[in-house]
C-alpha cells in the first residue's frame, strides 16, 4: 500500500507592489499591496500547484507554465492548477491531504480561510474525484517584521501534499 502514496512539496514567493487587492487562493482579499508576477502571482494555488506535480513525479509549475510563455501573462492560477492536475486525476491520483502556509505580514488572513479552502476544493475537484475543504489545511505566518515578509516586500507560500493512486 505504501507504495501508492506520495508526497510533494510546493514553494512560491512574489514580490508585493502598491495597490491591490491582493488575489490569493483563487479569491481577491482587499489590501493595499498586490502581489507582482507573470500571472496572477496567486502564491498560494502556485505552492499546491508545485506540491501536486511533485508529488506524482510530474516536473513543477515552471516547467509546465513557463513565464517565457505569453499565453501564461496575466493566467488565472486556478486554471493552471486545474490544467496540472486534471491529467493527474485521470492517471489514478488522489488528494488525501494538503497542508498550506501563507507567509504574509499583512493583511490578517483567519476570516478568509474558510473561503479560500472551499474555492481550492472546487478547483480541484474533477469528476473521477471530488477534493473537500476538510482535506485543505491553511494557516498563516508572519514575518514578525524581519525579512522581506516583515517589511511587507514578499509574500510566500508553502504546501505539502500526500497523494494516492488506486
Amino acid at each position: 500500500m505504501w507504495e501508492k502514496l506520495r508526497i510533494g512539496l510546493g514553494h512560491d514567493s512574489h514580490r508585493l507592489g502598491p495597490n491591490g487587492p491582493l488575489r490569493l487562493g483563487g479569491i481577491s482579499i482587499p489590501h493595499d499591496h498586490h502581489a507582482v508576477g507573470h500571472s496572477d502571482a496567486d502564491v498560494l494555488l502556485h505552492a499546491i500547484t508545485d506540491a501536486l506535480l511533485g508529488a506524482a513525479g510530474a516536473g513543477d509549475i515552471g516547467q509546465c507554465f513557463p513565464d517565457t510563455d505569453p499565453a501564461n501573462r496575466g493566467r488565472d492560477s486556478r486554471d493552471m492548477l486545474r490544467l496540472a492536475w486534471h491529467p493527474l486525476v485521470e492517471a489514478g491520483w488522489r488528494i488525501q491531504q494538503l497542508d498550506c502556509i501563507v507567509f504574509a505580514q499583512r493583511p490578517k488572513l483567519l476570516p478568509y480561510w474558510p473561503t479560500i479552502r472551499v474555492e481550492i476544493a472546487n478547483t480541484l475537484t474533477h469528476p473521477l474525484a471530488t477534493v473537500r475543504p476538510e482535506q485543505i489545511g491553511v494557516k498563516a505566518k508572519t514575518g514578525e517584521g524581519v525579512g522581506h515578509i516583515g517589511r511587507q516586500e514578499a509574500i510566500a507560500a508553502q504546501c505539502v501534499a500526500l497523494v494516492w493512486s488506486n
